[in-house]
């Protein structure tokens, strides 16, 4: 099998880094394009794959063609590809907002697409995608789909329709988390804590939250219960969230990239 990427950005280097890593395929049987030899040369040098210039290229020479590309710039690559693209190679596409449909009227014959909604902790192989398909896939090609995409963190299989909740849920979000460990070490300067120790803890403390609630299946609320002691600090602080509406700033800020997002 051999795997194109169209696109050598930040989300493409943290799947071929996991599928590397998962020994899923060899260096020589993943091929990227991109328009720039800096790139290139960068990419090459880092994973030892095949790189080109030249979208077609990729997309004749791979088994499996991930659109690793900005939604502005889909309509011109799928252009490219077109006459290289049949019912024996499976696509995966990772840009937002755009639908199975809407990729699939651009190549004007039955083509198999997988379309994935990763989010930035994939760099690190924690991410978290949620992944759909149109009806030319089979449970076949799904599989394979999810061996290269779990290779770099979590997926799940959604209905198509819930890809622009999913997209604020997990694709945005870790904008906002980075945003409440800045705001955490902040405050933990203002106590006194050197900077650089002030993020450390504020981040290792998210990460063992989120740690704990996924590996004891409990609510979350019942977890926060279990921090808030009778009369103590925790509570304390949390009615000052309570009253300066964390909850519904957070709801408001995914509505609103669910809504950006359906309008891409």
């Amino acid at each position: 099998m051999v795997i194109g990427f169209i696109g050598l950005g930040n989300m493409a280097k943290a799947m071929i880094s996991g599928i590397l890593k998962e020994q899923l395929v060899a260096p020589e049987d993943i091929i990227g394009s991109s328009a720039t030899e800096e790139t290139m040369a960068k990419v090459r040098s880092k994973y030892g794959i095949q790189v080109t210039s030249s979208n077609r290229e990729v997309a004749k020479a791979a088994d499996v063609i991930v659109l690793a590309v900005k939604p502005v710039v889909l309509p011109v690559v799928m252009e490219e590809i077109r006459d290289n693209v049949d019912t024996s190679k499976l696509i995966i596409s990772v840009a937002a907002g755009k639908s199975c449909k809407w990729l699939g009227d651009y190549f004007e014959k039955p083509v198999k697409i997988v379309r994935c909604m990763p989010n930035t902790p994939a760099l690190v192989q924690a991410g978290c995608s949620a992944v759909c398909k149109n009806e030319n896939v089979t449970d076949e090609d799904l599989e394979k789909a999810l061996q290269i995409i779990r290779s770099f963190g979590l997926a799940e299989v959604v209905n198509e329709n819930l890809m622009d909740a999913v997209g604020a849920v997990s694709g945005a979000s870790p904008a906002y988390v980075f945003m409440l460990i800045e705001a955490m070490a902040d405050a933990g300067v203002k106590g006194g804590m050197p900077r650089k120790q002030a993020y450390r803890f504020a981040a290792q403390t998210v990460m063992g939250s989120a740690k704990l609630m996924l590996e004891t299946g409990r609510h979350p609320g019942e977890l926060k219960d279990m921090v808030c002691s009778p009369g103590g600090t925790t509570i304390e602080g949390l009615q000052v969230l309570e009253e300066e509406g964390f909850r519904g700033a957070v709801m408001d800020a995914l509505e609103a990239v669910m809504n950006k997002s359906k309008e891409l």
